[in-house]
């Protein structure tokens, strides 16, 4: 009798739960996201009998339901973004049919949504203002996509937001004014193009958390009104372009727990009376240009916190990975403050009208003489104002592209990343004489003014190669070990990565080193100079193959840069393909910081040239190897180079034909030509005769990707001249990563 008055009462429970449903409407909406988003694999199980209020939770799919409503819908798919590295052989971003617009129309008519989360689902477009439609919304997380273009301002209509997550996108330009998100906790724009303005957060938003800015075009000062937010506990504002001095309020903030700055352009000494929150657990500011000695909280008396402060001018400091004096004040000169804003130039319009009305009463005044001093007065305006105008180098002024690349874009930390890499190795010399066979002459790939370069094969059969460096001075293995402790950290996509070294010290003096070996990984499909100077592997580099291989170079280099690492010799030798085409750069400089008036052990002739000179260099390399690609075969003296360049600037100002006829006959018929030309005005800047009218390795990226996205935009509309249609690469991470 007990057992069916339990079953009875189980069962009074359970049919009202089992029994709701979805309403109809809802149900469809989400067939028709399961189309928009080209069923991806989380969404493949779905049928006309799934019952989505009771679908059981994953980290890949959440739906939630109230009253026979969604409240929640988390979808996370497989596609990376432009600043993920995962190899992929499909394209990332949803197919040339997907309509954002169409896609968000569908979304917003779930009313009572409350938390959408769509990630990682290649979704790409500009993001429509219709967004704000979903008055409940409470979390909005549309990260690792290929949104494009700016914030829409409607956002700040969703009075209810706590989190709003656009991270690891292609949005750019000015953030809107965020001061009506009144209850906004985290906010996350990071890995995008935004800038240069830092975003009007509002001096009343005490309810902040998490701000996460980094990874974008933020070229402004830090704003004082960041003071008020008490309750803020993680800041990132990491690799940008932000100037001026460092704010001390922040270390003092009294909820803050971790705060990172690196990788900015800011300058001046931090005040001795700095004090910092007894929450503080984590401090980067590396990579700026601080002067002075820190102060006692951020010194190495600072108890459970780490504080990393590398390259900068600071004098009171453990490590010796700091820039001399005289490199943070020229720097700091050199920064310019960021361009005026449209906002600025109305309020310098509405000043000027002004003034041209006083004029104008002068004139009514004072007659053919105040005329006169009117209209000199408004040609002198005028001339003002057009010499605020900021052309790009390489597009038309009407262009309408959203800027895409990553400079911020993508990733600028120098972190390690998964490339499915063993662990970073300290090796023997045992284990480097039995890898090379005692460094027999047959495994001699290479010698060169730095060393020699080995074939080696570890204990796991694992191919490498070895590279012998002989010190040309003394030093430590302390001071050794120090520095390729900055090298392990070299691993990139687009780098030929560092695996582990060898630290040999002489036998008579065990304190001094004698020789480094540095073990590196090995690429085997050869370089990207075998493949220009054979036809057939030629032949199957068609033009949006090149253009994501010159693309990787890029990534490379900014990477490289990032971590201060110039003066690297880029050629097309250097550049090494791996399987699926990815370019690899081979041959960076790795260098010693070196004893004052003496050579470096490691580094070639070159290293006391300053950072920026050798920044302009790799500029100028890379502008010989996109005329290359461009061409399809090595050139191999400066003033080839520069006949080149020549012919192809001159091509460009007279007719597409003569430029289609300097390129390479395997890639004709395989290119936009709007791409074609976007890269050959690439590779005339970085050839400039001037170091100093070269673009940056960000301007480069932000063309490049513009060159990429009319390649893109033609292939798919079918607009290619020639019948052939020079699909992609497989790896369309390529091109952004």
């Amino acid at each position: 009798m007990k057992g069916f008055l339990f079953l009875g009462l189980f069962l009074f429970f359970l049919v009202p739960f089992s029994s709701s449903q979805l309403v109809p409407a809802e149900s469809r909406i989400l067939f028709q996201i399961q189309q928009f988003l080209e069923n991806p694999p989380v969404l493949q199980e779905w049928n006309k009998w799934t019952n989505f209020c009771f679908l059981p939770q994953s980290p890949s799919l959440v739906i939630t339901c109230s009253g026979n409503h969604i409240t929640e819908l988390t979808i996370v798919g497989n596609k990376k973004s432009p600043f993920e590295s995962l190899k992929s052989s499909s394209p990332q971003a949803l197919s040339g049919k997907f309509s954002i617009d169409s896609f968000f129309t569908v979304v917003t008519k779930l009313s009572s949504l409350k938390k959408l989360s769509l990630v990682s689902l290649g979704l790409w477009g500009s993001l429509p203002a219709k967004i704000s439609r979903l008055h409940s919304l409470e979390v909005l997380n549309i990260s690792s996509n290929f949104i494009l273009g700016e914030i829409p301002s409607s956002i700040v209509n969703s009075k209810y937001l706590k989190s709003l997550v656009l991270a690891r996108n292609l949005f750019n330009g000015s953030v809107p004014d965020l001061k009506g998100l009144k209850i906004l906790e985290e906010l996350d724009l990071s890995g995008n193009n935004l800038g240069p303005k830092f975003p009007s957060l509002g001096d009343n938003n005490n309810n902040l958390v998490s701000l996460n800015l980094s990874n974008n075009l933020f070229r402004s000062e830090i704003p004082n009104g960041l003071n008020k937010f008490t309750h803020l506990q993680n800041l990132d504002l990491s690799s940008n372009k932000l100037v001026g001095p460092m704010p001390s309020f922040l270390f003092s903030l009294p909820a803050i727990q971790s705060i990172s700055i690196a990788k900015n352009q800011l300058s001046g000494a931090l005040p001795g009376s700095v004090s910092c929150s007894n929450n503080l657990k984590f401090v980067d500011f590396s990579s700026n240009l601080l002067m002075g000695k820190l102060p006692a909280c951020l010194g190495s008396s600072s108890r459970n916190r780490t504080v990393i402060n590398v390259w900068n001018c600071l004098s009171s400091t453990s490590t010796k990975s700091q820039h001399p004096r005289t490199f943070c004040e020229k720097q700091a000169i050199a920064v310019k403050p960021p361009p005026r804003t449209s906002d600025e130039k109305e309020q310098s319009t509405v000043k000027l009208g002004v003034v041209l009305g006083l004029l104008a009463g002068i004139v009514v005044v004072v007659g053919a003489v105040g005329l006169l001093i009117f209209f000199i007065v408004k040609k002198v305006v005028r001339n003002r104002v057009e010499g605020y105008k900021n052309d790009s180098f390489a597009l038309e002024k009407n262009s309408t592209l959203s800027k895409t690349a990553d400079g911020g874009n993508a990733r600028r930390t120098m972190r390690m990343v998964s490339l499915g890499l063993p662990p970073y190795h300290v090796f023997t010399l045992e284990e480097m004489e039995e890898a090379t066979n005692s460094f027999d002459p047959t495994n001699l790939v290479g010698e060169g003014s730095q060393g020699q370069l080995y074939r080696g094969w570890l204990r796991d059969g694992s191919v490498v190669l070895v590279k012998c460096l002989k010190l040309k001075q003394k030093h430590s293995p302390q001071i050794l070990q120090q520095h390729m402790e900055m090298i392990s950290k070299l691993r990139h996509r687009h780098l030929v990565s560092v695996l582990g070294h060898c630290v040999v010290t002489y036998q008579d003096h065990p304190n001094t080193a004698s020789t480094v070996f540095i073990v590196l990984e090995n690429v085997v499909n050869g370089s990207l100079k075998d493949h220009l100077s054979d036809w057939r592997k030629r032949d199957v580099l068609k033009w949006p193959q090149r253009m994501g291989i010159t693309m990787g170079i890029a990534k490379g280099i900014q990477y490289l840069h990032t971590g201060g690492v110039t003066g690297n010799d880029i050629k097309l030798e250097n550049v090494l393909l791996d399987e699926t085409l990815t370019a690899r750069i081979s041959s960076y400089n790795i260098s010693l910081p070196p004893k004052v008036g003496s050579e470096s052990p490691l580094a070639g002739p070159d290293q006391f040239t300053s950072a920026k000179e050798a920044e302009k260099e790799d500029i100028y390399q890379l502008g010989i190897i996109l005329l290359e690609v461009i061409i399809g075969r090595p050139i191999n003296s400066q003033s080839e180079a520069e006949d080149l360049k020549l012919q192809v600037e001159t091509s460009l100002a007279e007719s597409p034909s003569k430029l289609r006829d300097l390129t390479d006959p395997c890639i004709r018929g395989t290119f936009a030509y709007d791409s074609l030309k976007t890269t050959v005005q690439i590779a005339i800047n970085c050839l400039e005769k001037e170091p100093s009218r070269r673009p940056s390795v960000e301007d480069v990226l932000w063309h490049m990707q513009y060159s990429i996205q009319v390649q893109e935009g033609t292939t798919n509309s079918g607009n290619l001249s020639g019948n052939q249609s020079g699909k992609l690469s497989g790896n369309l991470n390529n091109k952004f990563y």
